[in-house]
């Protein structure tokens, strides 16, 4: 009888109509946890090599973990994983909510999704028991509606469901996953893939709540974390949500402003989130068991955007790429850019950073109204900003070009826009700034499926939190602006950890190796008060390595190598204004940091896995 799990891997294929059971030894949890580095087990042994991402090929991983469902803060995630549409490399999402825990209760582990229905169909996941059920009514819907009609239908307003919007259906080559109408596996196109393959939902319920090796110890751990959550760092977070971090980062020159051209942007006191605390927010919601409640839930009654609160609210990357990256400075029609998303299903990040390009090519004359379906898409433009957001969504217009992604629209558009395109593998960058911060830089060109900030820890902790730090064997803080060997060692140790940690299912606002409320030491008890096991840092360090490793050696397979490791032409410019007035990114400097974490990862200098190295890593399997 395992703890914490339930040894059971659900496969699906939607071309078939079949379902089957997979039983994996204990040992395979251990290796690989759940979540990312699970989900790449999938994608490395049955997916066929060069297969599209949205053929029915394509393998959808929805992947738990060891402690998903487990009542404590920050566990209930859901990550999944596919060849991603946008990209063409791997392709990987986290989000959190209630549908990963009821998922959990519902007696799986993972979904394994292959094929392609012959017509629209949803998951009926309850208690053990697997329904292919008729989609053809909720074919169509928005997200909101869709979760309406599944919970009348299956007569439980209990059930949570995974789904994907109007987006999706239309295959938004960045359309995202949803649960909860607000909560997004958005980066990397999964609702796409998902969209392909006929699926519009995954309705789930069930009370088949693994046992604890250690229920006591398990408690403790869990007191201990709302004794001192209000104390801890993460608090801030809580507070005022993500949108918290506005003003600290138009301090420090890091709010992307005018598609990247500058770090400070004069609006930026209207978006924060100490402003949408005071004006429009209606609650805070949480994810399950979680005592943070850091999710915005905002309401607009009046005026010319007005917001729904079952979408939820923005959090700061909605702010930072629809609000400062466009110039906006209006928090209702920022806040609204993020009901779309949720809406229609859409990554928000991809989105605003795609409407933001946009303008930057309109502004310059690069492209004009006719290019644009009449929209004046000038900086600063909410009403087209929103219309353009429906178009993509919709795919209407010019908005079935950008849903193809900004690499493709400037192949249209021309050359002289690709330079304006701020992407990484043909992912746009989050809403945090390279340029002051170095080894976010080496993350962005380096990240396996393009520009994450939620792929390593931060410049900041280095030396904001040295006890953390050095339970990672991390004892040599570094400045922010250097991107020195020391540098390039905390960011390829701190990326192995937050694999880890999106192996292991976990929130990154509260399981980290900084600022969050569990640290390292805590998160091995966690692991061990759960599964029995004697689980260690080293040995999260290995998980870690190994999903990363596994995500390499994917995207070389398709062909994906060193040569796309590279960062767009903006941010080699010097930015102007605020602290970061005069900085950029130094090319030299970023060559020399690539080529030491290619040599520290154990790949060779196409940034390749070496066959010792997945040897090492006991992913022998991998070189067949």
């Amino acid at each position: 009888m395992p703890f914490g799990y339930h040894g059971k891997i659900l496969h699906v294929n939607l071309t078939s109509s079949s379902v089957s059971i997979e039983e994996p030894e204990e040992s395979f949890y251990r290796k690989y946890l759940g979540g990312q580095a699970m989900g790449m087990y999938y994608l490395l042994k049955d997916f066929p090599r060069g297969a599209d991402a949205l053929s029915p090929e394509n393998i959808l991983a929805v992947t738990l973990s060891v402690v998903t469902g487990t009542a404590i803060s920050g566990q209930s995630r859901v990550v999944v994983t596919a060849k991603s549409p946008l990209t063409g490399g791997i392709g990987t999402s986290e989000a959190g909510g209630f549908w990963p825990a009821e998922a959990k209760f519902a007696g799986f582990d993972a979904i394994i999704i292959t094929g392609k229905a012959p017509k629209p169909v949803y998951l009926w996941l309850n208690n053990g028991d697997v329904e292919i059920r008729d989609a053809a009514h909720i074919w169509g819907k928005t997200t909101g509606e869709t979760e309406t009609l599944l919970k009348e239908e299956l007569q439980d307003k209990g059930i949570q469901v995974l789904q994907i919007g109007p987006a999706g259906e239309k295959l938004v080559r960045f359309a995202a996953i949803m649960n909860t109408r607000a909560r997004a596996n958005g980066r990397t196109g999964m609702g796409a893939v998902m969209g392909s393959k006929n699926l519009k939902a995954i309705a789930v319920r069930g009370n088949k709540r693994p046992s604890l090796a250690n229920p006591e110890e398990f408690k403790e751990l869990a007191s201990w974390g709302v004794q001192n959550f209000p104390t801890s760092d993460a608090n801030y977070t809580a507070v005022y949500g993500t949108a918290g971090g506005v003003q600290s980062w138009q301090a420090l020159g890091n709010l992307p402003t005018h598609n990247w051209d500058s770090g400070v942007f004069d609006g930026y006191m209207a978006l924060s989130g100490e402003t949408m605390s005071e004006t429009i927010l209606k609650e805070r919601d949480t994810c399950f068991a979680c005592a943070l409640r850091c999710k915005r839930v905002v309401e607009i009654k009046e005026g010319p955007y007005q917001v729904d609160p079952q979408y939820g609210g923005p959090e700061y990357e909605t702010i930072g790429e629809f609000g400062s990256l466009c110039c906006i400075d209006d928090l209702a029609a920022v806040s609204k850019a993020s009901q779309l998303c949720n809406m229609y299903g859409m990554d928000a990040i991809q989105t605003g950073g795609t409407i933001a390009w946009l303008m930057d090519c309109y502004t310059r004359g690069l492209i004009s109204s006719e290019q644009t379906d009449g929209l004046e898409m000038s900086f600063g433009s909410a009403d087209a900003m929103l219309e353009m957001t429906e178009k993509i969504a919709r795919r209407e217009g010019v908005g079935n070009l950008l849903a193809e992604g900004i690499e493709k629209a400037a192949d249209v558009f021309g050359e002289e826009t690709r330079k304006l395109a701020v992407t990484v593998k043909g992912a746009t960058l989050a809403a945090h700034m390279p340029q002051p911060k170095r080894s976010l830089a080496l993350i962005y060109a380096a990240n396996p499926y393009g520009a994450d900030h939620m792929a390593h820890e931060h410049d900041p902790s280095y030396g904001g939190y040295p006890a953390r730090m050095a339970e990672l064997g991390l004892a040599d803080p570094q400045p922010f602006r250097v991107l020195n060997t020391a540098k390039v060692r905390y960011t390829l140790v701190t990326q192995a950890y937050f694999n880890f940690l999106n192996s292991l299912g976990v929130c990154q606002f509260v399981w980290g190796p900084g600022w969050q409320l569990y640290g390292p030491v805590e998160t091995m008890k966690f692991i061990n008060t759960v599964t029995g096991w004697d689980f260690d840092v080293k040995e999260a360090l290995t998980v870690g390595e190994r999903s990363l490793n596994m995500l390499r050696a994917f995207n070389a397979r398709e062909g994906i190598t060193s040569k796309d490791d590279r960062l767009p032409e903006k941010l080699y410019k010097q930015l102007s204004g605020g602290a970061t007035d005069g900085v950029r990114v130094d090319p030299e400097e970023m060559t020399t940091a690539l080529a030491e974490y290619y040599q520290m990862a154990g790949w060779d200098t196409d940034g390749i896995p070496t066959d010792v190295r997945l040897e090492e890593l006991g992913l022998d399997w991998v070189l067949k």
